[in-house]
């Protein structure tokens, strides 16, 4: 049980501030790390910054020490984490990139699953692009595409699953989309997903995922019903805040072209 709470303006209590400004000192795959910066990142972004780290590896930096999480006399590999921060502010490649530096490349088994509330956001072209120099198998489970085809894509080795509740509910339904290996779920635009009344087939995913399970919330918004997901089903979990006024447009060319009028 987390126990979230958001103030009145609907933010969540942070209770994790710490930044790590490079990739480089993330402790990062070599692979990885060449498709961050083959795709044109440079440095990463406020959310990046605060959230990959505690994703990723299970350990925090405070005080100029890094601490080691143990779950069960065992060093955990990444925490429950709640990042709220506005779109376009590098959510998506913040879990991207944590999916991707635990994911085991010689396991053909389905090891992520990230559920989005629409077609669109589940293609994630962005961490196909990232894990370009790894040997790892992404899918993308969306209605209105072929069921046959998931299943034949499924049962041939994938690591990562990305999909709308949808299909992602019926391809598990079906004994296809196997969830006895995945060790991160990642709920991607959390307060759009469960404002479409996904809510009842989210529940439905998380009663088929291990009981030591990462989770991983992103949302934009902290609405009652993305509250109770975090109580439901996150364990003490780290939860990041980035404010408006944190956010810069460091690291983006902005330009205009002047047209003439018709």
């Amino acid at each position: 049980m987390s126990g979230t709470d958001v103030d009145a303006d609907g933010l969540i209590e942070g209770n994790y501030d710490q930044v790590v400004s490079s990739f480089d000192d993330m402790e990062l795959k070599q692979n990885l790390l060449r498709g961050i910066y083959a795709f044109g990142f440079e440095k990463p972004s406020a959310i990046q910054q605060r959230a990959i780290v505690p994703c990723t590896t299970g350990i925090i930096y405070l005080y100029q020490h890094y601490f080691v999480l143990r779950c069960n006399g065992h060093i955990s590999p990444g925490r429950d984490v709640i990042a709220q921060a506005q779109s376009g502010t590098g959510k998506t490649a913040t879990f991207s990139i944590s999916i991707l530096q635990r994911i085991d490349e010689n396991e053909p088994n389905v090891q992520a699953l990230v559920m989005a509330p629409t077609r669109e956001l589940a293609q994630q072209k962005v961490m196909c692009a990232l894990g370009d120099y790894m040997n790892i198998k992404v899918h993308a489970c969306i209605g209105g595409t072929s069921i046959r085809d998931d299943q034949r894509k499924l049962e041939s080795g994938v690591h990562v699953v990305v999909g709308t509740p949808g299909r992602v509910n019926d391809m598990i339904n079906r004994n296809v989309l196997q969830t006895s290996r995945i060790k991160m779920f990642v709920l991607d635009e959390a307060d759009e997903m469960l404002s479409r009344g996904f809510k009842d087939q989210i529940y439905e995913v998380f009663k088929t995922l291990p009981q030591e399970v990462q989770v991983v919330l992103l949302s934009a918004t902290m609405p009652a019903d993305v509250l109770d997901v975090t109580n439901r089903f996150m364990r003490n979990p780290i939860r990041i805040l980035v404010k408006k006024e944190e956010l810069t447009l460091e690291g983006i060319r902005q330009f205009y072209i002047n047209v003439q009028k018709d």
